[in-house]
């Protein structure tokens, strides 16, 4: 499900010490993307069932980290009140079987690999959105099965990236966020950089661009490509405040942000010939929510949605 965890290599090599901060970015970017994919299942084409949980796998880790797993494959995380944490699934849990069918053993090495994980991830995903799902865990050497009932949500993995970059990325399938990020801001404020990548996603612009023939690196930044690749980002922009509020969150968070926060981040997407000025994010944000209906229903598809399947141009 949920697809966070810093990077392997980086938390090999912090001290013992650092890795509860990491587990506790981890939870609250959990957090965030259960809210906003739950909430706007409604407004993505491309759904999953959602539990909840974030799985993390043995040969993801260093060979002296491996011998902690209950399992292959195990929970890192449960989201608080989610389905997994109601069906009493709990971190640490080793998954032994989905569906009454065991989990295939990783492939003997001592190479970092995400593959384990991803598959066992891949078969819940593949399930049908609504069905109760039927899980075979282990703790302390004993097994027991739960079954979770999933909700429905968009098909988008989350993860945390360390570093020091201020910065958030989506390539319509995954979305990354920068772990300095959790550093400088609260939780609203990430949800607002979380709702706009969960925007790209659901308004296909990696699809779209590449469709366009836009050139990424250096190139971004001049010309018809810049020029689309910000038409793009102030499509997400207005499309991630009323995710926020389909979310529960209070929509002018989005506007509130870029006012206060935008123009002092340094680096990142946010200083870039391919993306709007702060303040001009801002007031595109201001402009598009004053059009919203007083009795708009939960959750809002607004028109803008229809440009999805727009060429760019």
């Amino acid at each position: 499900m949920f697809r966070l965890f810093a990077v392997l290599l980086a938390l090999a090599t912090l001290p013992a010490h650092a890795a509860p901060s990491l587990l506790e970015v981890d939870q609250r970017l959990a957090a965030i993307a259960w809210r906003l994919t739950t909430a706007n299942a409604a407004l993505c084409r491309d759904q999953q069932p959602v539990i909840g949980a974030t799985l993390h796998a043995a040969d993801q880790y260093p060979a002296e980290v491996r011998d902690g797993f209950a399992a292959p494959v195990a929970v890192e995380l449960v989201v608080p009140g989610a389905p997994a944490a109601q069906a009493g699934v709990v971190a640490d849990d080793g998954v032994i079987a989905i569906d009454g069918q065991p989990l295939p053993a990783p492939v003997r090495s001592d190479a970092l690999t995400s593959a384990t994980r991803d598959a066992a991830q891949a078969r819940i995903a593949a399930r049908v959105v609504s069905a109760p799902l039927p899980l075979t865990l282990r703790r302390a050497g004993t097994e027991r099965r739960v079954v979770v009932q999933p909700r429905v949500g968009c098909r988008v993995e989350f993860e945390v990236l360390t570093g020091r970059k201020l910065g958030a990325s989506s390539d319509g399938k995954v979305v990354q966020v920068g772990s300095a990020l959790f550093e400088r801001f609260g939780d609203d404020q990430i949800a607002v950089v979380v709702a706009h990548e969960l925007a790209h996603a659901i308004l296909r612009h990696r699809v779209r661009l590449e469709t366009a023939g836009v050139k990424w690196g250096l190139l971004s930044e001049f010309g018809r490509n810049a020029r689309l690749f910000r038409r793009t980002e102030t499509e997400a922009d207005l499309l991630g405040a009323y995710l926020l509020r389909n979310a529960g969150w209070d929509p002018q968070l989005a506007v509130r942000f870029w006012r206060e926060h935008g123009s002092s981040i340094d680096g990142g997407m946010f200083h870039s010939r391919t993306h709007p000025s702060a303040k001009d994010r801002a007031a595109a944000i201001a402009a598009e929510l004053a059009t919203m209906p007083a009795d708009a229903p939960l959750p809002y598809q607004p028109p803008l949605l229809a440009q999805r399947d727009e060429a760019l141009k």
